[in-house]
């Protein structure tokens, strides 16, 4: 399992840093379209959509995120539907969380479908645009979701339920999660944005990073935004558990050998992508 999960790894970033170093985004944005209608592909079978069904979502994914690059979605700042998928995911995650496992089979099935592919759809845009800003940027926000997974990871193994008295973020979603992991990553990130920013000062890149960007607007914006999206990428996690834990899976599929399937693998840029957006572009328009 091991060796199978490590192959997969490696043949994944060799053909994601192939696309993603290419003298124009597209080949990167086709990829990332490509991998989107898998997920969407994912939630359908996991939302009592099976077989055919599954498939036709996988391509209406497709098809949407095609469009929406044609028509030049991709090239446009978009803050109203940014700031919009921001209230809907900070409303619609703490709604869905407060619901717990058994809240979520009582959404009707048409609605949580559209819910889910709304959801990725959009997450592909705040993508798209994210790589056409700059590599720079795009990695920034990708290895913040990835910081604060890894430093989580660690506190969590180090501290978890030792400052809580052994009380678990989310026991009946995720009972490995750990309050004391969700800080560790706060700090992670805090950490990787104070790098990040040296970096971009003293190197220069194609483009101002996240955190640089965010530093625009001074401290008071910097940290408190880096901790939300933190924090968002926590709830897209916690989300896509929950709704596998209500469709009795493990995993959302076995697209990706020794890694589940791809909703598996984004689960937390979900909002974080669209929020991130949310953060560089609302205060620019």
């Amino acid at each position: 399992m091991l060796l199978q999960r490590v192959i997969t790894a490696l043949v994944l970033l060799a053909v994601l840093l192939a696309a993603l170093f290419a003298a124009s985004p597209a080949p990167f944005i086709g990829l990332t379209l490509v991998a989107i209608a898998a997920a969407a592909w994912e939630w359908a079978r996991l939302n009592g959509v099976p077989g055919a069904g599954a498939l036709a979502t996988g391509l209406l994914c497709a098809v949407v995120c095609a469009g929406l690059w044609w028509f030049g979605a991709v090239e446009q700042p978009l803050p109203g539907l940014w700031l919009a998928v921001a209230a809907a995911w900070v409303l619609g995650g703490a709604w869905l969380l407060g619901r717990g496992v058994a809240g979520w089979p009582q959404v009707p099935r048409g609605l949580r479908w559209l819910i889910g592919v709304g959801g990725l759809c959009l997450a592909w845009l705040a993508m798209a645009q994210a790589r056409r800003i700059g590599i720079n940027f795009l990695l920034s926000v990708l290895f913040l979701v990835w910081a604060a997974d890894v430093f989580a990871y660690f506190a969590g193994r180090a501290l978890g339920g030792r400052l809580t008295g052994g009380r678990r973020l989310a026991p009946s979603i995720s009972p490995g999660k750990s309050w004391e992991g969700v800080w560790g990553g706060m700090v992670g990130v805090l950490v990787v944005a104070a790098v990040w920013i040296w970096l971009d000062g003293r190197y220069g890149m194609d483009s101002a990073s996240l955190y640089t960007r965010l530093l625009q607007g001074g401290w008071w914006l910097l940290v408190p935004g880096v901790l939300f999206l933190a924090a968002m990428s926590v709830v897209g996690d916690l989300n896509e558990s929950l709704v596998k834990r209500a469709a009795g899976m493990k995993d959302s599929s076995q697209l990706l050998p020794g890694h589940g399937g791809v909703l598996d693998r984004i689960d937390a840029l979900l909002p974080t992508l669209p929020l991130a957006m949310m953060l560089v572009t609302v205060g620019q328009a």
